[in-house]
């Protein structure tokens, strides 16, 4: 039997059945963040510490921009807005504006085979940079070798407003380097110095990267919506809803992590337009992102 537990004090969800061994944590202050979740002896997601939060962003929810914003700065409808710069080293935006809200808890359930929470931010009040209201909600439906990810952007204010969306998980495994990443690409995105998307270089059909000792930081548009992530011990299959499908990975300064994250734009897409989307006043977008894991 799955259970649930809200901690108001800590603002931790805690998420677990232990016939499955199944242990999941989400952070309701940090964007309502999934940091840990353990499937039978494999620990899939966990804490990055010493790494915290607020340099790794992990599992963060990444709305309503993923990736960069060159500068912070963009124009949208003849207005120029600017976000705070929240990378200092790159001096750009970085990763949109829920990863640091408080999420409520609005429905819980668990049952003998899942266990669902729905959590939702409202914005009443948004900044000059993002002048719109809105309504993020989530939908994590845990199950004994699957997760699902499912969230609903709803246009809460009188003016469309520009969009991408995304989400950050990093992936845990006893070996990295013998681990790869295959999925079917169209092209690969081209960076500057400042990770930000100055044009693309064309690839057709599968890539299959092997991690051993490289590092990431790049950026794919994906020809299909399927990611296959091949550890020692597991294989998770990373599957994301929509049309506009990317993939960034990126290889932090810790042994054995990686971040695989599934987005519908890339880095200052807010002015190259490469999978932007708007949505209408009163409009709800989602998405979905499932996980499902196999013993090897």
């Amino acid at each position: 039997m799955y259970t649930i537990h809200h901690s108001e004090s800590t603002q931790l969800l805690q998420i677990k059945n232990t016939k499955n061994r199944v242990h999941a944590q989400i952070h309701l202050n940090q964007g309502a963040s999934l940091q840990k979740l353990t499937i039978g002896t494999h620990a899939i997601i966990q804490d990055l510490s010493p790494l915290g939060y607020a340099n790794t962003y992990a599992s963060s929810i990444l709305f309503p921009f993923a990736n960069r914003i060159k500068d912070g700065s963009y124009t949208f409808a003849t207005k120029t807005y600017q976000f705070d710069k929240n990378i200092e080293a790159e001096q750009n935006a970085l990763h949109g504006l829920v990863f640091n809200k408080t999420f409520k808890v609005l429905h819980t359930e668990a049952t003998a085979k899942f266990a669902k929470v729905t959590l939702e931010y409202n914005e009443a009040h948004p900044p000059l940079a993002f002048p719109y209201a809105y309504k993020v909600k989530l939908e994590y439906h845990i199950e004994a070798s699957s997760l699902s990810l499912k969230m609903s952007i709803t246009n809460k204010s009188h003016a469309t407003f520009p969009f991408t969306l995304g989400w950050h998980p990093y992936f845990a495994t006893t070996n990295l380097s013998e681990s790869t990443v295959r999925f079917d690409s169209r092209s690969k995105m081209l960076l500057d110095d400042r990770n930000i998307t100055i044009g693309t270089s064309q690839i057709e059909g599968q890539t299959v990267l092997d991690i051993k000792d490289q590092k990431f930081d790049d950026c794919w548009a994906l020809a299909t919506d399927t990611v296959l992530f091949k550890t020692p011990e597991y294989t998770l299959q990373f599957n994301a809803s929509g049309t506009n499908n990317f993939l960034q990975i990126y290889t932090p300064p810790k042994p054995n992590v990686i971040a695989i994250e599934q987005t519908t734009g890339v880095s200052d897409s807010f002015n190259n337009a490469i999978g932007l989307d708007t949505l209408n006043p009163g409009a709800t977008h989602s998405i979905t992102w499932d996980l499902s894991i196999k013993n090897n």
